[in-house]
């Protein structure tokens, strides 16, 4: 199951979300030839405007496109003419109201960000093996740039003629953690394929972001918590009372240090110095023997 089924389809529905958003009876197979036909002709118009991913969302007879890019400036054009060129396309395919949004990858709001984004980097892993470059550098630059940028697990693999060889054969690197198993675990994949003189060589990129805990679960584990915390209530309310006896013992062992500390700073002052003082005070009496003896003779 690790490398037999789709990283983005097996966890759909738990932690990812639908990529076409719409609800049909009996137009459900148009719908869905008209949703293919889309991003078949978005990313074939613009090969080289770095595009992530393409969501669709139908209400009545509207349409509306989202194209999640690193170069919104390509898909724009030049004064919105791309744009407009690619909604009339849809628009005559489709022969409905379509309205084309672009959100750019580069602004802070965005959660992913290009260098760690599973199509982008398969995109220029592809690009650089089409323009010559050796696929084991190609290969290991991918892997360093998406861990530098914040990925917590980064898994690259190529198949095909590499190296011009006359057999064909499987590359892989990995850096990392890659959980391919667990479904709460964000597993961005990516693939593209690089037309090079040999052959197509095609490229898959799996890129871990950390888990993230389910909705359904986050809901039993706040309810597991309330729970818990009723049947906590009464404990917690003989803890205060103990609490507030501690309080109430620590201010009366207070006061005898203070006390104790007291005596010495009254005994500070020099009260032994005063009989010093009335030492000469008790000589002055000898002094007036003298003066009664001149005066009797």
């Amino acid at each position: 199951m690790g490398h037999k089924i789709h990283p983005y389809g097996y966890r759909l529905g738990v932690i990812y979300p639908w990529k076409s958003n719409w609800y049909a009876g009996r137009d459900y197979a148009e719908f869905l030839h008209e949703d293919v036909w889309i991003r078949k002709h978005i990313k074939s118009r613009l090969t080289r405007a770095g595009i992530s991913s393409i969501d669709i969302e139908r209400k009545g007879d509207q349409i509306w496109v989202f194209i999640r890019t690193a170069r919104p400036g390509i898909v724009i054009g030049r004064k919105g003419a791309e744009v407009d060129r690619l909604r009339k396309d849809i628009e005559r395919y489709t022969k409905k109201r379509v309205d084309v949004k672009v959100e750019d990858m580069n602004q802070a709001s965005s959660e992913v960000r290009p260098e760690t984004d599973a199509a982008l980097l398969a995109q220029g892993v592809a690009e650089q093996l089409a323009g010559r470059v050796a696929f084991r550098r190609a290969m290991r630059r991918a892997v360093q740039t998406a861990m530098r940028s914040g990925a917590l697990g980064v898994r690259v693999a190529t198949a095909g003629r590499l190296g011009g060889s006359e057999m064909g054969r499987k590359e892989w690197y990995r850096e990392g953690r890659v959980p391919l198993h667990t479904l709460r675990a964000k597993v961005d994949y990516g693939t593209a394929e690089a037309k090079t003189p040999q052959g197509r060589i095609g490229v898959k990129v799996w890129i871990y972001h950390g888990d993230e805990v389910p909705y359904r679960e986050q809901e039993t584990e706040r309810a597991r918590a309330r729970a818990t915390a009723r049947a906590r209530g009464p404990r917690s309310d003989s803890r205060p009372t103990k609490a507030a006896e501690a309080e109430t013992s620590a201010p009366t062992e207070a006061p005898p240090v203070t006390e104790a500390v007291a005596p010495p700073v009254t005994e500070a002052p020099p009260v032994a110095e005063a009989p010093v003082t009335e030492a000469p005070a008790t000589e002055a009496p000898a002094t007036e023997p003298a003066t009664t003896e001149g005066g009797d003779a």
